[in-house]
């Protein structure tokens, strides 16, 4: 009987243990949990050099408040289109390492069409949706769906050198023959060097030249809801006579057919030229504190043909969430973020750039800083966008070599663009 009960013992003894051990494993499980928390969620995005650099304090401000999300930014090449062809490469290859997509407005069409892009219609609610500008907003759209949230705007303006102007008794030109005419006469005079620079290289800095001339001389390049082509039609030959008259006449110099956006501002801000075609993110370098003409010049829309209006070319930024990645939540937060008034603010504040809501164009402290942003609102709101269609690459691809080849006299204007109009329907319709 004793042997029994202190076998019983023994195994209490042992139950209790055994129990005791298990016990310990957990507690020391659960208190690794506590200790070692979950590491943060990275995810990566692709931009040129210069949005790295200036969007270093947005990622900060980003992960302050999001701890569990970490932003890897690759610094890609300059070129907004070798930025383009590393993400449609990555993509075509499958397995894009890219969780968010920042996107030049004029490539939203092509991804969302490829279906490398997240939906986001059903994602953001219609309240968060209002303080948008409404062409910002479009821009992100296709087919009626939203895959890209607007984070910044641009509008191609016209630069002028205002005190120029006023020494010479000239007003600041409305239409072409103006600029035409007041960029020879402040030559003549020996006041400037070169009248107007604008961008004529052959890539997309070119194609959205030319939509803002185009757009003066009230014609259209391609309508997206009937795939019409009006590059053949006698407004889109006009456009292009001017810009190759600018060059003929010496109002612009030889080498502008090679220029890019930088080109221009920099002989502009050395003070050789009278008049700027560019975006506004030349504004804040030109009247920076060691810039010659700091205070010296001003802005308005581009000239027009008698009895038209200005127009301006549509440009900005956005981001959207690639199909791919792996944390979509994640990725639309970080989205949400980048398009908030908050980031925006900061973003304009640091670098000049325009918002894509409303509300920020009386911001006090923005308008204080920048006093024509109040002025830009009405801008972008008129902006023309850029064909909204899947094929705008190649589109935009071949208006470059036909324009390139007008500006350079190369082929005459009219054969030029009628050649350009049957190459962009043959494309529609293989399409």
């Amino acid at each position: 009987m004793a042997a029994v009960l202190n076998l019983r013992s023994w195994l209490s003894r042992r139950r209790y243990l055994v129990g005791l051990a298990i016990l310990c494993c957990t507690a020391v499980v659960l208190g690794n949990l506590v200790a070692w928390p979950q590491p943060p969620i990275r995810l990566t995005m692709l931009t040129s050099a210069l949005d790295a650099e200036q969007g270093r304090s947005l990622v900060a401000a980003f992960e302050a408040k999001n701890p569990d999300i970490k932003i890897d930014v690759i610094e890609g090449p300059t070129g907004s289109n070798a930025i383009e062809d590393l993400y449609t490469t990555s993509f075509l290859l499958g397995g894009s390492p890219y969780d968010l997509v920042m996107m030049d407005v004029v490539w939203l069409p092509k991804f969302a069409a490829a279906g490398w892009l997240l939906d986001l219609t059903d994602q953001i609610p219609a309240a968060d949706l209002a303080d948008f500008m409404p062409a910002d907003l479009d821009g992100g759209r296709y087919n009626g769906k939203l895959y890209r949230l607007p984070i910044r705007s641009d509008a191609q303006l016209l630069f002028y050198r205002q005190d120029w102007l006023e020494q010479a008794g000239i007003q600041p030109p409305e239409t072409f023959d103006d600029l035409i005419a007041a960029s020879q006469q402040l030559q003549q005079a020996g006041t400037t060097k070169w009248g107007y620079v604008w961008q004529g290289r052959q890539f997309e800095g070119l194609t959205a030249v030319f939509v803002d001339v185009l757009a003066g001389y009230g014609g259209f390049w391609v309508n997206p809801k009937t795939l019409e082509v009006g590059l053949d039609r006698p407004e889109a030959v006009e456009a292009v006579q001017f810009l190759r008259r600018t060059i003929e006449q010496g109002v612009s110099p030889p080498g502008v057919s090679n220029y890019q956006h930088e080109d221009a501002r920099r002989l502009f801000q050395a003070g050789e030229a009278a008049f700027m075609h560019n975006w506004p993110y030349a504004y804040p370098l030109s009247n920076a504190d060691d810039s010659p003409i700091k205070g010296k010049f001003a802005i308005k829309t581009m000239v027009h043909a008698p009895g038209l209006t200005s127009a301006a070319c549509l440009g900005g930024w956005g981001l959207g969430v690639a199909k791919s990645t792996a944390h979509p939540e994640a990725a639309l937060r970080v989205a949400q973020f980048y398009a908030s008034p908050e980031a925006q603010r900061l973003s304009s504040l640091e670098n000049g750039y325009l918002p894509t809501r409303r509300s920020l164009y009386s911001d006090s402290e923005i308008v204080a800083k920048y006093p024509y942003f109040p002025s830009m609102m009405g801008v972008v709101e008129k902006a023309v966008l850029r064909p909204p269609i899947a094929q705008y690459a190649q589109a935009s691809d071949i208006l470059q070599r036909y324009l390139s080849a007008a500006i350079t006299n190369r082929m005459d204007a009219e054969a030029a663009m009628m050649a350009a109009a049957t190459e962009t329907r043959a494309l529609l319709a293989r399409n």
